[in-house]
């Protein structure tokens, strides 16, 4: 008796996919080619104006530096405090239940409830700035979110202090699947816990490091929820992304052809840097022999 076709197992995902979100993509590319405020019956085809308007905006490039410069500092804390996090509740902590849970509660914590109360503790009249100055520290006190010397550092913090539970847990995860026997060997040959660290469990769980790249990088082009309920992507576009200037472009400036086509070019950056992060992984992985 012949076995069943798969496709009606697999039917159900591949048109939701289909119908939703490349039916999406499809649609955004289409109204990327107009110049359209949203509501108006009759919209004017542009081609790829819109897109020749992009590589002329001086606020697109700015916010791809931003995102640039995000992904660089916050993939870099993330993944040396969630790594070494990982690795002391490996080792035989006390409590390690409830401090697993302190590390990974900010996570599930949403944006529009921690928002308001980081916008609180680094404004100028705020619980940051009151420490600073009973600790004898006033001269470093300042607008934190006001200037945009410190408003981007801010958004980096809470970032950080948001996402690294995440790559703790993976992390943990990762290193719960390395050979014991391979650590014990290394602890009997004399390798110390640092030597131990970067020799064999950094290396054991580089696959997990690749795709908390990938994910840092979509991540990173997607950035929305923090810096518009913290700063507004302000001041002076100090805290602009694409994903806040693709909001104020398509929503409140009714700009939805140039949204649209700002759209399409972070889907493509995110695309290219995901790959990219994947093609240099698997080249390392057949330089090493891995």
């Amino acid at each position: 008796m012949a076995r069943p076709s798969g496709l009606p197992w697999i039917l159900p995902a591949f048109i939701l996919v289909v119908g939703l979100l490349y039916f999406c993509i499809g649609e955004t590319g289409y109204l990327s080619t107009l110049d359209w405020d949203g509501t108006s019956p009759t919209p004017t085809s542009v081609g790829l104006g819109n897109y020749e308007q992009i590589l002329q905006d001086p606020i697109f490039w700015q916010a791809i530096w931003h995102t640039v410069i995000f992904f660089i500092v916050t993939f870099t804390a993330q993944t040396a405090l969630g790594f070494v996090f990982a690795a002391l509740l490996h080792s035989k902590v006390k409590l390690s239940a409830v401090y697993k849970v302190i590390v990974f509660t900010p996570v599930v914590i949403a944006p529009a409830t921690m928002a308001p109360v980081f916008r609180q503790m680094f404004a100028a009249d705020g619980q940051l700035n009151w420490t600073l100055d009973h600790l004898g520290l006033g001269f470093l006190s300042q607008p934190w979110l006001a200037q945009s010397s410190t408003a981007m550092p801010v958004i980096m913090f809470i970032t950080v202090w948001n996402f690294t539970g995440l790559t703790f847990v993976l992390y943990y995860a990762a290193m719960g699947q390395i050979d014991p026997e391979t650590l014990e060997a290394a602890r009997t040959d004399g390798a110390s816990n640092i030597r131990t660290l970067v020799s064999i469990v950094w290396p054991g769980v580089r696959g997990t490091t690749v795709a908390l790249g990938m994910l840092s990088v979509i991540g990173a082009l997607k950035t929305f929820d923090v810096p518009y309920l913290v700063t507004i992507g302000g001041p002076n576009y100090a805290t602009e992304f694409l994903g806040t200037y693709i909001y104020r472009i398509s929503i409140p400036s009714a700009h939805v052809g140039y949204g649209a086509a700002l759209s399409i070019m972070l889907l493509i950056l995110a695309l290219v840097g995901a790959i990219a992060i994947a093609v240099r992984a698997n080249r390392k992985d057949s330089e090493t022999g891995v």
